[in-house]
């Protein structure tokens, strides 16, 4: 503050990027190259791990856009994952869709059937509104059991949806749409905290009264964030269901999607975009580790959560970002001086 005082303002500059982020950039181009070039160098099965990071990673930044920056706590989204899946179901096996274009697809129809979802999960609040969420996926779910078009409680094989593609170019595909949906969610919520909206989202999240007396809608906001989140965990749960190529009403409505995303974006840091990306780091790992115990898997995975929310609350990336001041996605503003070259012209 004291500098700020003794330095003129025209030597003054407003700064949004640091060191730091200019180091990730050319470290996140060199990974998108290496990931987009990966049906060359890698072998099918870490191809498919990749595809799995990243389509977590993408579920990740949409439970964190909606928690973390919406301050919408819900542990449904598991509900739009199944409805993007069975899009494959209805789009690929009755009409004979393209696989891989059902994925955008997907994303419409999730965001068509959240906008009544919302209207009346809205009208909760607080604990009401999670548990809400949860109730609307269990609906979905009971829904889709009892239908017997797309294969009720036992589910369908949709092996039929990719016949005729050959097995590269279906593998290499799901790499690369997995690689547009994960880096593509992380730079949206990037760019969208950067601008206008991004604070209003910021505003809403600390304080809906004081974000309404400073003229933020906040149901539009809300609106906003609630559709987003859907679109992007329909095209999540479209492609999810391609690389496993059978659905089931259990495995597409399941819990365990919104597990994964509440591990990844608590364990690296709720309500930042670096988080997400160590949180789902962390649960591969761990998911490597510990696969071989069984249940103990989940309980040491629910008990690392659980610690984390007692002792450190900000995460993982939070932590070294306040002791060290690492940005690599930074959204905030910053004040510093001129270079001296550059006053002086």
């Amino acid at each position: 503050m004291n500098a700020s005082h003794s330095t003129p303002i025209s030597a003054l500059v407003v700064r949004r990027g640091t060191r730091t982020s200019r180091v990730g950039v050319v470290v996140g181009l060199m990974l998108l190259l290496a990931i987009i070039g990966a049906p060359w160098w890698a072998e099918r099965s870490s191809q498919r791990l990749l595809a799995e990071f990243l389509y977590v990673l993408a579920l990740a930044q949409m439970w964190n856009l909606l928690a973390g920056y919406g301050g919408l706590l819900s542990v449904g989204q598991q509900g739009y994952i199944g409805i993007g899946g069975y899009c494959l179901v209805v789009l690929g096996l009755e009409f004979g869709v393209n696989p891989f274009l059902i994925v955008p697809l997907a994303g419409v129809v999730t965001a068509l059937v959240a906008i009544p979802t919302a209207a009346a999960l809205f009208r909760l609040r607080g604990a009401y509104f999670a548990v809400g969420t949860w109730v609307v996926a269990e609906v979905f779910r009971l829904l889709v059991a009892n239908t017997a078009s797309v294969g009720g409680g036992s589910g369908t094989s949709i092996t039929r949806t990719v016949m005729g593609i050959p097995a590269w170019w279906r593998e290499s595909t799901t790499l690369w749409i997995a690689l547009a949906l994960g880096a593509g969610t992380t730079l949206a919520v990037y760019l969208l905290l950067r601008s206008r909206h991004g604070l209003a989202l910021t505003a809403v999240r600390d304080s809906e009264p004081a974000a309404e007396s400073l003229g933020i809608s906040v149901s539009r906001v809300k609106w906003f964030v609630y559709i987003a989140s859907a679109a992007g965990c329909g095209m999540v749960g479209a492609l999810i269901f391609i690389t496993k190529l059978r659905i089931s009403p259990e495995a597409a409505f399941s819990m365990d999607w919104s597990a994964a995303m509440f591990f990844a974006v608590i364990i690296g840091g709720i309500g930042t975009i670096e988080g997400p990306i160590i949180g789902t780091l962390v649960y591969f790992l761990l998911r490597e580790f510990l696969s071989d115990y069984g249940s103990w898997y989940l309980i040491v995975l629910g008990s690392i959560a659980v610690a984390f929310m007692l002792w450190i609350p900000c995460g993982m990336w939070g932590l070294v970002a306040s002791r060290f001041d690492l940005h690599f996605f930074p959204v905030q503003r910053r004040v510093g001086n001129l270079p001296v070259e550059e006053q002086t012209r």
